[in-house]
């Protein structure tokens, strides 16, 4: 049987998000007793348990609800035919669930460059789950990128296909050129990712441009709507930490105030367009 604590362990440490629920109060008959728990993975599996049936369903479905918002939730149950017609439940009791989310907010970047490590860095700092992607091998080191939780190195496309099960991830774009980073958004594309957050570094004249190649083989209109460039907020930035500094603001602005709460794509660079930096 999977311990729940180190699965929890595990499933932080692999940057993967989720919900612990905790039976908190009951009264009466109930088939769960205070304090039993219940933890539940991204995909809807779960290790432990808050008295099954009909009951736990309602709780998975609210778990799995609360790793997408980041918000926690009490629930409350009465436990009677009434209410659950279909169940059998003649208990006739009442319980409170608290489901906590764990989330462990997950970057991946494409491209190991200065850029990327910058990011890495200030992004590790604000407790995301740092991957650094790279199609060469030196480039996607722990020497280079000591604030990585994993370097990945393979070619973009299976790079991009590794990361699409994961719909709540902040997906980056700073390869060595531009045709790199649009190979990268071409396989994102076709590997049906759905990203939170979604950038590429460059200029607007390199989004037009980049854009419409893009558009000629077959990227629709409304993926590349979605991409932050150029990104992060309009802080004027210059070096690659002070890009690092306003590409992560970015991220915890989309993370904690959704992404209306920003600007629209293309309107975040200052006038001195600091994405064109070397990488």
């Amino acid at each position: 049987m999977t311990d729940l604590y180190a699965e929890l362990v595990r499933l932080q440490h692999e940057g993967q998000a989720c919900a612990l629920c905790t039976i908190t109060k009951t009264s009466g008959s109930t088939p769960g007793k205070v304090t039993m728990k219940m933890l539940v993975r991204r995909d809807g599996s779960f290790v432990g348990t808050v008295g099954g049936g009909c009951l736990e369903a309602e709780v998975l479905e609210a778990a799995l609800a609360a790793m997408r918002d980041e918000r926690p939730r009490t629930l409350n149950f009465a436990l009677n035919e009434r209410d659950y017609p279909d169940s059998g439940l003649l208990c006739g009791g009442q319980l409170e669930i608290f489901v906590e989310p764990i989330v462990v907010p997950r970057l991946v970047l494409f491209g190991g460059g200065h850029v990327s490590s910058a990011i890495a860095r200030i992004a590790h700092m604000a407790g995301f789950h740092v991957s650094v992607a790279d199609d060469r091998a030196g480039f996607a080191t722990r020497e280079r990128h000591p604030d990585a939780d994993e370097c990945l190195c393979a070619e973009f496309a299976e790079l991009a296909r590794r990361v699409t099960p994961c719909d709540d991830a902040y997906l980056i774009a700073v390869t060595r050129g531009h045709d790199k980073d649009g190979e990268v958004l071409e396989a994102l594309w076709r590997a049906g990712a759905r990203p939170k957050y979604l950038g590429m570094i460059g200029s607007r004249a390199k989004r037009v441009q980049l854009f419409e190649q893009l558009a000629t083989r077959g990227v629709p209109r409304e993926f590349l709507e979605r991409v932050r460039t150029p990104m992060g907020l309009a802080i004027g930035a210059r070096t690659h930490e002070e890009i690092a500094v306003s590409v992560v603001a970015e991220m915890i602005q989309w993370r904690r105030l959704g992404p209306s709460s920003g600007a629209t794509p293309g309107s975040a660079a200052a006038p001195s367009d600091p994405n064109c930096r070397p990488r």
